[in-house]
C-alpha cells in the first residue's frame, strides 16, 4: 500500500484515481509507524448462556407428575452454561501492520476487536497494547462499526467532537482536521439522515481519527454500502492507514478486501476459534486482483474457510 506523497489532510480533499491496494507501505514511503503493539497470548473467552430452568415447589411438583414437563426441565438442565467463543488465541502485531481476520460468521472475529478495544475482558489469556493489559477502554483505541450509529440530532461536526467533549476537551482545530481528512468538511453542519451511506460511515470513520489513535479497530466498516462506495472507502482507509501509521486490525468476510488492504491475513477457525494460518501478504499483492499469487492466496484462504 504506498503512501501518499502529500499530507493527510491534502490527500482527502483529492479524488483517489488509483486502487490502494499493495500490502505495507514501501519503504521510506510516509512517516514511521506510530501504530501500537498489540499481543493476546493463551486468550479464550466465553459467554454466559441463559438456561429457562423453573425452581420452587410448583414446578417441582409438576415434573414429578408431568412427563412432558420433566423432560424440558432436564433439557434445559442439560444446556451448557456457557458459550466458548475463543479457544487459546496467540496473536502478535507490530506497530504499523495492518492485519484482517476472516473466518465464517459467528466465530469470534468481532469479540477480538472487542477484548482488544477494551469493551470486555477475555475469559482466560491476555490482552495487551503497548506493554500494558487492556483494562478497559481508551482514546487511542478506536473502534468503528459496521452501521455508522451517528446521533441523528448532531450535526456531523458535532458527532465527530464527541471523543474530546466527552474527555472535557473543546478540540474544534483536531475536529476540522478529522473532518477534513475523510473529505466532510463541507457537509460539517449536515445531519445524519441527510448523509448518504458512504457519508455518514466517513462521519464516523472522522470520529474515530479524532483522538488519533495508535490502534484503529475496524468491525466490517464497509459490509452495508455499494461496491462503489466500498471501494472508494478502502482506498481512504488504505490512504489514511498509509499516511498515519496506525496499526489496523480489520474484520471482514470479503477474503478480496483483505488481501487489497492486509500486511496479514489471520484465518480463523470455527467457533471456538483458533487461528488456522497466518498469511503473509507480498508488498504490491492488493495492487493487481488478475495476478496468479493473488489468485492463488485467495483460493488458499477460501480452502481454509471451507469454501
Amino acid at each position: 500500500m504506498a503512501a501518499p506523497t502529500s499530507s493527510a489532510a491534502s490527500a482527502a480533499t483529492a479524488p483517489i484515481s488509483t486502487r490502494a491496494g499493495s500490502a505495507g507501505a514501501p519503504a521510506g514511503a510516509g512517516p514511521t509507524p506510530r501504530g501500537a503493539r498489540v499481543g493476546l497470548t493463551g486468550v479464550s473467552h466465553r459467554y454466559p448462556l441463559r438456561r429457562d430452568i423453573d425452581h420452587g415447589w410448583v414446578p417441582a411438583l409438576m415434573r414429578m407428575v408431568s412427563p412432558v414437563a420433566r423432560a424440558r426441565h432436564e433439557a434445559e438442565d442439560s444446556r451448557p452454561a456457557q458459550l466458548p467463543v475463543l479457544d487459546r488465541i496467540d496473536l502478535d502485531i507490530a506497530p504499523g501492520e495492518f492485519v484482517s481476520l476472516v473466518g465464517q460468521s459467528g466465530c469470534g472475529k468481532s469479540t477480538i476487536l472487542r477484548l482488544l478495544s477494551g469493551l470486555e475482558t477475555p475469559s482466560q489469556g491476555s490482552v495487551v497494547v503497548d506493554g500494558e493489559a487492556v483494562t478497559g477502554t481508551a482514546p487511542e483505541r478506536a473502534l468503528a462499526f459496521q452501521d455508522a450509529t451517528l446521533l441523528p440530532w448532531r450535526t456531523v461536526r458535532e458527532n465527530v467532537a464527541l471523543g474530546p467533549q466527552a474527555r472535557g476537551r473543546l478540540e474544534p482545530r483536531r475536529v476540522e482536521a478529522a473532518l477534513q481528512v475523510v473529505g466532510l468538511r463541507d457537509f460539517a453542519e449536515a445531519y445524519p439522515t441527510t448523509l448518504s451511506g458512504g457519508m455518514a460511515q466517513r462521519a464516523a470513520l472522522a470520529r474515530a481519527l479524532v483522538n488519533r489513535p495508535r490502534l484503529f479497530l475496524l468491525d466490517e466498516p464497509f459490509g452495508k454500502l455499494d461496491a462503489l462506495t466500498r471501494l472508494t472507502l478502502q482506498d481512504e482507509i488504505a490512504s489514511l492507514w498509509a499516511s498515519q501509521g496506525f496499526t489496523a486490525v480489520l474484520v471482514t468476510h470479503d477474503v478480496e478486501e483483505a488481501l487489497r488492504l492486509s500486511n496479514r491475513v489471520i484465518v480463523l477457525s470455527e467457533r471456538p476459534a483458533h487461528v488456522v494460518e497466518d498469511i503473509r501478504v507480498p508488498e504490491g499483492l492488493g495492487s493487481d486482483e488478475s495476478a496468479p499469487e493473488f489468485q492463488r492466496l485467495r483460493r488458499h484462504i477460501l480452502s481454509l474457510l471451507g469454501r
